[in-house]
């Protein structure tokens, strides 16, 4: 790391992975006052010059390690030549009231939203946290190449790469969701944590963070989002993913292509993820090295 940044970063752990470096970090936030770990991939190609950067973002209850030490991503980040980063998925140790008490709400489901309603909004505000600090951070630190970012996730995380993508047009040159929460505003999960972040009414906040009421404005850059959804995920059944509304969604704007590939017997976990990943890193890696 560049020594003026040195101050900024605390590295935590580091380990050789398909000619790479696997490494994670902490550092203290100022969006969400706390101090939050996030896990980065360098291929081999870094040490030759600015790569493409794809950020994935976890599901409830996880941290950044799920996704490092499960995915297999490294492999094909290899390949291709990708950086990945992995944030955490709430701030920890804020001291909300009633932020333990639930894994679907407070610390790991921070839903990558920025809160309005006390007492969550002065911490919990993983939306800001993801596309304005940790981008930031991960730019003036690590060889990124400009312009080149793609963000993916899986369930809550899904939810969050789709609105991040949606609510930033230009950010992100490319998208993808494994198993995502697509209509959060309709699902149980959702309502809990919007009427919990934003107020008991389906609001403009609501829809604000809501991939499939975002996808009917959306007036960005063409964007192709890749969706992986396993037939056999429980939390489909129990209506909390809803994927063919988004789908409905993007079917009235000519700049959004779904492509929804339903799995036959797969679930929600990473077994599921650790199948497709190599699909979804080549999906990115086709729109960044363009």
């Amino acid at each position: 790391l560049p020594s003026n940044c040195l101050t900024m970063l605390t590295e935590v752990s580091k380990n050789m992975c398909f000619g790479g470096w696997q490494k994670v970090f902490s550092h203290e936030s100022s969006e969400l006052g706390c101090s939050m770990r996030f896990a980065v991939y360098l291929p081999p190609q870094s040490e030759s010059g600015p790569r493409p950067a794809l950020f994935y973002l976890s599901g409830l209850t996880c941290t950044e390690q799920n996704f490092i030490t499960k995915a297999g991503a490294q492999q094909y980040a290899a390949k291709h030549g990708l950086i990945v980063v992995a944030p955490d998925t709430s701030p920890r140790g804020i001291g909300v009231p009633g932020e333990d008490d639930s894994y679907d709400l407070g610390t790991g489901a921070g839903f990558y939203v920025d809160a309005t309603r006390e007492p969550w909004a002065k911490n919990y505000r993983m939306h800001s946290y993801i596309t304005k600090e940790l981008m930031k951070l991960v730019q003036e630190n690590f060889p990124v190449k400009p312009g080149a970012i793609g963000i993916t996730g899986h369930s809550m995380g899904g939810h969050g790469a789709l609105i991040c993508a949606l609510r930033n047009p230009g950010l992100y040159r490319s998208v993808s969701a494994f198993s995502p929460i697509c209509n959060p505003s309709a699902c149980p999960w959702g309502q809990k944590a919007f009427t919990a972040y934003f107020g008991e009414s389906a609001s403009a906040d609501w829809e604000a963070h809501d991939a499939t009421k975002l996808a009917a404005g959306y007036a960005g850059p063409e964007l192709e989002l890749l969706i992986d959804q396993g037939e056999a995920d429980e939390f489909l059944g129990k209506g909390q993913l809803l994927p063919e509304r988004l789908v409905n969604a993007c079917s009235g704007n000519a700049r959004l292509k779904t492509r929804l590939r339903m799995q036959k017997d797969y679930d929600h976990s990473y077994f599921f993820i650790a199948s497709f990943i190599g699909d979804h890193i080549e999906h990115h890696a086709k729109a960044l090295l363009a």
